[in-house]
């Protein structure tokens, strides 16, 4: 089976390279390809590996009968398979589907402290599960999030590499525009993966047969396979109200202001009933929390109110799979990205800051029609993002940069369907560039 190339790789092999490394777990939700990364890191880089899936083969999870101690583990594993050998300094042992058997993560810290053998666990964020297993291996474990493919991972898959990717990024940094071949290129590019989204069994597939043949199917797939997670996974919460927040997510997205309003998700509804409904889909992985600044101001941590928030889906393609037939024609056919109101646009730059590491943040004057869809920030100043669905003026992002009320917004970015310009300090960037933002605004001091 082919592998796709992802950033996880990257930090596997620093990790091994690390002397002091402690033992790692990948978390993440489901089909984001985390047992694939694993497996093949394992297989590329170690003489020997002992991997476990505590969901095909729970009889392991009597590996622990004995206690924590590591000689117990290991000889508890050879009773049940004599073929597993554990070599000293040579073995990367695999602990995956993590959530399913949290107790293993007690014995992290005698791993660590033994350091014969290095230690991976991989599995989903579900909540209580995970919280459980921070306060039991604190100290004594390192972990790395992962997401589905983002757009750059996406390039690799197609066969480009890292200069092409420079590339892009040198044409932000002159404020160069783009020749309207790269502009069509890399908008058409753009727009399968906004389609496709990033999950690794959908891209795999569309790049095997150069189609989006059977890519709904497998998609709709991952948001029947996400509901059941809710249904197993949701404890200590009403699992009907998860469930319910989880199916509502597309129609708000849909409204004019995309603001998620638990008042109208039910008769009686209230925010205390559902606020734990709401972390727990984040904390799985599979939607981004887009957060109400209270003022435009830095800094942007804790300046928020939490009871005003939009949702967004971690990936855009269980967005897509949602929509209805006719919205599904006109994006597939017609190629338009501005179904449901530019919902597939602002949840396509959610994430892609999410997934470059950022936190989401937007911001609604109540006593006006101002509001800007999200922020970001360098080390002095706070950066308006818009997200257009269509040409136009900004004239939230003008009022932003011009008026004194806000004395730590000198600049703003659109991203639009468009070319790269620069104008009374606005940075115009075309859609495709979202995944770059990060990179770029550590690297450019703007103009003031």
């Amino acid at each position: 089976m082919t592998y796709l190339s992802r950033k996880i790789d990257t930090h596997l092999s620093l990790w091994r390279k690390n002397p002091g490394r402690k033992p790692l777990i990948v978390k993440g939700p489901r089909h984001v390809g985390k047992t694939e990364s694993v497996n093949r890191f394992g297989a590329v880089n170690y003489e020997n590996v002992v991997y476990i899936d505590f969901i095909k083969e729970p009889k392991y999870k009597m590996i622990t009968s004995d206690g924590y101690a590591v000689d117990e583990i290991i000889r508890n594993i050879s009773r049940i398979d004599p073929s597993k050998r554990f070599i000293a300094d040579k073995t990367l042992i695999i602990f995956d589907e993590l959530h399913e058997f949290p107790q293993i993560s007690k014995a992290l810290k005698f791993f660590h402290l033994d350091g014969r053998f290095d230690v991976i666990c991989s599995g989903s964020t579900f909540g209580t599960n995970y919280r459980s297993m921070e306060s039991e291996s604190i100290g004594y474990k390192t972990d790395f999030e992962m997401r589905s493919l983002d757009f750059e991972e996406f390039l690799w898959a197609k066969g480009y590499d890292d200069a092409f990717v420079a590339d892009i990024l040198d044409h932000m940094m002159k404020t160069k525009p783009f020749s309207d071949a790269m502009v069509s290129d890399c908008g058409s590019l753009f727009l399968d993966f906004c389609i496709l989204g990033g999950m690794p069994a959908v891209v795999l597939e569309y790049i095997a047969k150069g189609t989006f043949e059977g890519s709904l199917d497998k998609q709709r797939q991952v948001i029947a396979d996400y509901k059941e997670d809710i249904g197993t996974y949701a404890e200590g919460m009403d699992k009907t109200r998860t469930l319910n927040v989880f199916n509502q997510i597309p129609t708000y997205l849909a409204k004019g202001n995309k603001k998620f309003q638990i008042s109208k998700i039910a008769p009686g509804a209230r925010f205390k009933d559902y606020r734990a409904c709401i972390d727990w889909l984040s904390d799985a992985g599979m939607t981004n929390i887009c957060y109400c600044l209270n003022f435009p101001e830095l800094p942007i941590k804790g300046n928020c109110d939490e009871r005003k928030y939009k949702i967004y889906f971690a990936d855009s393609g269980l967005l897509v799979a949602q929509l209805d037939e006719e919205a599904q024609e006109d994006l597939r056919t017609n190629k338009n990205l501005g179904v449901c109101k530019g919902a597939l646009y602002e949840n396509i730059v959610g994430e892609a800051l999410a997934k470059s590491g950022y936190e989401l943040y937007y911001y609604k004057r109540e006593d006006s029609t101002l509001e800007e869809d999200f922020f970001v920030r360098t080390a002095s100043d706070l950066i308006p993002v818009e997200v257009k669905a269509k040409g136009g003026r900004a004239k939230s992002l003008r009022t932003l940069i011009d008026s004194e009320r806000y004395p730590d917004i000198n600049c703003g970015i659109k991203l639009t369907g468009g070319n790269i310009k620069y104008s009374n300090s606005i940075y115009e960037f075309p859609y495709f560039c979202a995944f770059l933002l990060k990179k770029y605004l550590k690297l450019f001091n703007f103009v003031r």
